[in-house]
Parts: C-alpha cells; structure tokens; sequence
C-alpha cells in the first residue's frame, strides 16, 4: 500500500505533466519541484521520482506502440 506521501507524490507528478501536455509550459514541473522542495525534501525525492518513472512508461510505452504498428503494416 502506499504512503500519504508516494500518493500526493503520484496525484502531483501526473498533474503537473499533464498541465505540461496541456499548455506546452515545460517548466512547470520545476515549479512545482521548487514549491515542494521549500517545505519537504522527502515529498519534492517522491514527486521527481513519480515524474521520472512517469517519462520513462511514456517513452517505453511509444517504442512499443511505433514497433507495433511497423510489424502490423
């Protein structure tokens, strides 16, 4: 189960990058980043952490779907 943390983390991290989709404003995850990190080091390592695993799923998730729809041609 996760923790008050890892969960606020997660909401943010998916928030934040779809603001980012949203209005093309690549600097809002620094923002927010910045915000977190005045008033807990530990939440500003989590919400990073969720932002990193996040990018990482849509780059590896795009690879996919690209080799998948190549062989299916």
């Amino acid at each position: 189960m996760a923790s008050y943390v890892e969960e606020v983390a997660n909401e943010l991290a998916a928030k934040a990058l779809a603001d980012e989709a949203r209005t093309g404003d690549i600097k809002i995850v620094d923002q927010v980043a910045e915000i977190l990190g005045a008033s807990s080091q530990t939440l500003q390592e989590s919400y990073m952490t969720f932002i990193r695993v996040r990018r990482a799923e849509k780059r590896a998730r795009d690879l996919l779907a690209t080799r998948e729809a190549r062989d299916t041609a």
